[in-house]
């Protein structure tokens, strides 16, 4: 799933009191580093069950900081059917 903004997500762990390395840890990365990296942009994707666990831990929904990847699935679907 694509991060709607990163802001967000900081916003939320700012009203909360919640450092990097606490969210990191309660979604399951094994690092804060690659949570620091999806709050300054520099990764732009996760897999719905981490964007899942991000939302319910901030208490929000889902939609709230997540949008699905389809144009790009379905982009690359296209491209793998006209190889073919």
């Amino acid at each position: 799933m694509r991060v709607i903004d990163p802001k967000r997500i900081q916003k939320l762990m700012v009203v909360q009191d919640v450092s990097t390395r606490r969210l990191a840890s309660e979604v399951g990365y094994a690092s804060h580093a690659y949570m620091a990296r999806i709050l300054h942009g520099e990764i732009t994707t996760v897999t719905p069950e981490r964007a899942a666990r991000i939302a319910r831990f901030l208490g929000v929904g889902v939609d709230d900081l997540f949008v699905p990847r389809l144009s790009t699935d379905s982009g690359h679907s296209i491209k793998r059917g006209s190889a073919a």
